[in-house]
């Protein structure tokens, strides 16, 4: 089950920078095809600003985070921020990545003002996350 766990975040994360790094080179959406109208109901005038957010915390983290759940590094400043001190602080980030992406596709649809089939399969994505990360076997490894 842990290699499902890194399975899942590789994949969010690696989806995320590329999405994120395109949407960073091309902030006006065209190397993605997203016309900046889609931006109407949002507080941007650009992609750049959202491309920064998935690329950094919905890309990076998630896949820096693969790390550190298979390294089990010591981080002070990550055990202030985690809300399970009997577990690993990776673990814990790992619920916290999944509540980010919940976030992120909930105020997508906000903005866009629409839904669209990727905004139900992430959704489901972070459910089956914080499935597998919750499982006996995969808190058992992460267990202090």
């Amino acid at each position: 089950m842990r290699t499902i766990l890194l399975l899942l975040l590789g994949f969010l994360g690696s989806g995320a920078i590329g999405g994120g790094g395109a949407i960073i080179i091309s902030p006006i959406g065209e190397l993605l095809g997203m016309p900046l109208s889609t931006l109407a109901e949002s507080p941007f005038n650009s992609f750049l600003i959202p491309g920064i957010i998935l690329f950094l915390v919905l890309g990076l983290a998630p896949t820096l985070l693969v790390f550190a759940l298979l390294k089990k590094p010591t981080s002070r400043l990550a055990e202030q921020i985690n809300l399970f001190k009997d577990m690993h602080w990776s673990w814990t980030f790992t619920i916290y990545i999944a509540l980010a992406l919940i976030c992120w596709i909930q105020i997508q649809m906000v903005f866009l003002q629409s839904v669209h089939w990727l905004h139900t399969f992430y959704m489901f994505y972070a459910v089956a996350l914080i499935v597998v990360t919750l499982l006996p076997q995969v808190r058992n490894i992460y267990k202090k």
